[in-house]
């Protein structure tokens, strides 16, 4: 792959992504609807020049959600005849703009970072190690393009899962629209109590602050992602709502067992949430034959998504006689035998082989 990207919307994320690509040795166009951004994305290395590259075999666009589909649609029009060029987004909802770009080339993408810095200026570099960064593959998505944008992504850092764009939109409203407008809602609480107790927010520790730091992320991007996921985000208001009557009822019950296990079983799921596994000691490979054909990708790597199994690399060896290759899969050694069993239940055999 030519080590070319265009990346359209140079702000935090945008910006972010063209510094790591930069750093890897990538040759990084960047536009912007915002002159002022777009500049300082030039003198900061986030880009090495503004500009529309035709010839970029990546194409990051890295604006508001509601402008997303359109942007793309137009970017897509301009490559028309360019198969191989992989087109890929940044927003946070996945299903309404996957509807709108019915176009093959395109792999929905959101990286789950961020920071509470706002526009280019607070690009990094390392912004997404670590990070979780949700792809979105369609039936008619490409192995190979999906298994390129799956290592460019790897290369920042992040760590791959694969979601239908339906289940993206179900399980991030949860995770992350829901908290953003819970601690917006609870920092407004507070900043409204400390018009009349002053001392409130000076008494602000470590938990408050904890709890409320994502609420001063840039409030320009969510009114988009609400309304596009309003459905996923009211359901899950709607249910946290009412857990916090639950407790609203124990505490008034003054029923010490019931507020007790609620409690207890928030502090063991929250110290169960998975982590990292990035020891090659612990790894497996995971070798599966498949069809060459679109869509077997998405198969596979959902498989993995709904299992919760992390794919730490992925590659395909395609067979010399055309039709049929290797899906070549990287996942936690304590993962190997519910992965194969999953797969088989869908069709595929699979053997492994320890790294």
């Amino acid at each position: 792959m030519i080590k070319r990207v265009q990346i359209i919307g140079t702000g935090l994320i945008g910006g972010s992504i063209g510094l790591a690509l930069r750093a890897a040795g990538w040759h990084v166009t960047g536009s912007d609807l915002n002159a002022h951004e777009l500049e300082l994305a030039v003198s900061r290395g986030c880009i090495d020049k503004a500009g529309d590259d035709l010839e970029a075999s990546l194409v990051v666009v890295a604006v508001p959600a509601s402008a997303t589909a359109s942007v793309i649609t137009e970017a897509l029009k301009r490559r028309a005849g360019n198969d191989h060029v992989i087109f890929t987004d940044v927003a946070g909802v996945k299903q309404d703009i996957g509807q709108q770009v019915p176009d093959a080339r395109y792999i929905g993408g959101h990286p789950m970072a961020g920071s509470e810095q706002i526009g280019v200026a607070g690009a990094r570099a390392d912004l997404f190690l670590g990070a979780t960064w949700v792809l979105t593959p369609r039936s008619d998505t490409s192995p190979d393009q999906f298994a390129d944008l799956m290592s460019i992504v790897r290369s920042l850092g992040a760590t791959v899962i694969a979601l239908s764009a339906q289940d993206h939109d179900r399980l991030v409203a949860l995770i992350s629209h829901v908290p953003h407008l819970v601690a917006a809602s609870l920092m407004n609480e507070a900043a409204t109590a400390a018009e009349s107790d002053a001392a409130l927010l000076q008494l602000a520790a470590g938990g408050f602050r904890d709890m409320t730091r994502i609420a001063a992320g840039h409030p320009g991007i969510w009114p988009d992602v609400c309304f596009a996921n309003a459905t996923a985000i009211l359901n899950g208001l709607a249910d946290l709502t009412q857990r916090i009557a639950v407790l609203s009822d124990a505490i008034a019950r003054r029923d010490r067992t019931a507020l007790t296990e609620l409690l207890s079983s928030a502090s063991v799921a929250r110290r169960a949430l998975p982590g990292r596994n990035s020891d090659p000691d612990l790894l497996s490979q995971v070798r599966i034959p498949v069809p060459d054909r679109p869509g077997v990708i998405a198969e596979v790597a959902m498989a993995a998504s709904e299992l919760g199994v992390s794919m730490v690399d992925l590659e395909i060896a395609h067979s010399i006689e055309g039709g049929s290759g290797v899906l070549i899969v990287v996942v936690g050694r304590e993962d190997v035998p519910r992965f194969q069993e999953r797969l088989a239940t869908i069709g595929f055999a699979s053997t492994t082989q320890v790294l």
